[in-house]
């Protein structure tokens, strides 16, 4: 069962970020899938690591998942992880549990102690511009129209600041209003904050948009400062969430330890991968901690991972679904995923149940973010 090569794919969809694959391939002729998370330009520097960690991966025991993150912990990082580190051994281990499902014939899920549910909830993203609140209104619609029943969005004004304005602030609470009067009481508003607030915004924020009732106030600081977010969770009166910037267990213990959260939101694609987010669930239940897996990758492996992973815990909420990502991944995946009533169902096929035509990827080729635009649009914000 030795890996026997170890391969990547970086494509660029019409809508959204570059994306990144892992093709890991065993000596008996299997081979399996995995995602690595990206941002704008920070997409080369996953591939480096990539190519960098392929001395550990090929020769080496696909059956040992565990046993090789460790080791690449241990001696290419030193024990000194990062971003860019943590999405390129998140596609590896990925792929490794999609060799081990097909090995034994079964979906990952099975070998993670099975599934607790039938299907994932969903809730959409990757839907809102910065328009006008009539645009955003018909966007709002749009989603509710196809069926999803929740829908995440950044309601502050750009350019990204620490410091805004009462004005900016008072943007930001009428476009939550507008939202919640397009869609009705009955579909969900999930809001974020993108970590990039001064607590004292994000506090405002909150308790203006109380009355629209969100379904969470998503990364209202950055999390790296736990004593302040869990100054600003005080606050305010409505579910606080962070996540998607910590990394590993040791990253999201003093969020526990400190009651920080209400809800975390880490990301299957760089968070170490499936086994790593499974023991963070873990680690998350006694503090009465529900999971919310960010997803801000594909529509297929990374949003299979998460599927996968997320019907094995006890403590799942609802996850990420980037629509603008969604037309592009039925040209690519097969078989692609469905969304019926905000929900997926569980698939059962072998590993992740999930495979990449490589002649649709070709289509798509990488496409520096430089050459695009020099600001980060509205739909490719982690």
């Amino acid at each position: 069962m030795r890996i026997t090569s170890l391969r990547h794919v970086l494509a660029h969809p019409p809508h959204g970020k570059n994306l990144l694959f892992v093709r890991l391939e065993t000596a008996d002729g299997l081979h399996g899938w995995g995602e690595c998370y990206t941002q704008s330009d920070r997409d080369t520097q996953v591939v480096a690591h990539l190519e960098q960690l392929r001395r550990y991966v090929e020769g080496w025991d696909a059956r040992q998942i565990k046993q090789l993150t460790r080791a690449m912990f241990d001696d290419f990082a030193a024990r000194r992880g990062a971003m860019d580190y943590y999405s390129a051994i998140s596609g590896i281990e990925q792929a490794m549990w999609d060799l081990a499902g097909k090995r034994l014939g079964v979906p990952v899920y099975e070998l993670l102690g099975g599934a607790c549910r039938e299907r994932v909830r969903v809730y959409a993203n990757g839907w809102a511009r910065q328009g006008s609140l009539a645009e955003l209104q018909e966007s709002a619609r749009a989603v509710v129209a196809r069926g999803f029943d929740a829908m995440k969005f950044d309601p502050v004004p750009g350019p990204w600041r620490t410091f805004i304005s009462r004005k900016q602030e008072q943007q930001a609470i009428d476009r939550v209003a507008a939202v919640r009067e397009a869609v009705g009481p009955d579909v969900e508003i999930l809001v974020e904050m993108h970590r990039r607030l001064a607590p004292m915004h994000a506090v405002r924020i909150a308790r203006a948009i109380e009355p629209y009732a969100p379904f969470w106030f998503e990364e209202p600081v950055l999390a790296e400062n736990v004593d302040a977010l869990a100054a600003a969770k005080r606050e305010i009166r409505i579910p606080v969430v962070t996540g998607e910037e910590l990394y590993t267990k040791h990253e999201f213990r003093e969020v526990f330890e400190r009651h920080a959260a209400d809800v975390i939101n880490p990301d299957v694609c760089n968070v170490g991968g499936i086994l790593e987010l499974k023991e963070i669930a873990a680690m998350a239940e006694p503090y009465f901690v529900a999971v919310s897996p960010h997803n801000y990758n594909s529509t297929t492996v990374g949003l299979a991972a998460t599927v996968h992973v997320s019907a094995a815990m006890p403590n799942f909420l609802i996850t990420e679904y980037f629509v603008n990502l969604e037309a592009w991944g039925r040209e690519v995946a097969r078989p692609p995923f469905e969304v019926v009533d905000g929900h997926i169902a569980l698939p059962s096929a072998p590993g992740l149940g999930i495979d990449l035509d490589e002649s649709a990827l070709a289509r798509f080729p990488y496409t520096p973010f430089a050459a695009r635009s020099p600001r980060r649009a509205a739909d490719e914000a982690p």
